[in-house]
Formats: structure tokens, sequence, C-alpha cells
């Protein structure tokens, strides 16, 4: 695996619960800045692999992308840690955003 991807579980695994972090935010701290894309890829492929905490990654204007029955658990998922999804499944980035200590920046 390469090393921007094994940043990318890293992070992700680090998210603490009732926090999220942003596709792109992710692929910045991990050393791609324009890496979003990437990011959202990783996650679809890796989540089940490494259990990761797939339903705290949300997009970059605090919204849950994911549409239908995936939208319904991750906003499920969400409320359950405590996070607030407003009915245009938008989350505060403000109260409920992550930003990782120096360890990958």
């Amino acid at each position: 695996m390469q090393q921007f991807s094994i940043n990318v579980v890293q992070i992700i695994s680090g998210i603490p619960v009732g926090r999220v972090m942003t596709y792109g935010q992710i692929a910045k701290v991990a050393g791609k800045a324009r890496g979003a894309r990437q990011v959202a890829r990783l996650l679809h492929t890796l989540s089940e692999k490494y259990q990761l905490p797939w339903h705290r990654v949300i997009n970059s204007k605090g919204e849950i992308s994911l549409k239908g029955e995936g939208a319904v658990t991750q906003k499920q998922l969400l409320e359950k840690e405590g996070v607030i999804v407003n009915h245009a499944n938008k989350i505060s980035l403000k109260q409920y955003g992550y930003i990782p200590d120096q360890e990958f920046m």
C-alpha cells in the first residue's frame, strides 16, 4: 500500500467518536491537498477491511454525500454518537469538525 493510502487509513481511524472530517481535509493531512476523490475511493474500498468509521467523513460543505439508504445509515450512526445532523443532512464543521494533531502535517 502506498504511503498516502496508509496515512488516509490512519487518519480516518483516528477520528474520534462524535467528530467528523471532510474528504479534502483528510487528503491534505495525508499529503495530497487535491486528493479528496482518492480519499473517497479508498474509504469505499478499505472501510470494511480496516473497520474504518466511514460515517465520520463528510463533504466540504459539511453534508452527508451519500444518497438513499446510505445517507440514512450515516445520519443514524452520527446521531448515535451525539452529532446533530439537520434536516438537509448537514453537520456543523465548527462544532463537530476534527483537526488531527501534527503527526501527519
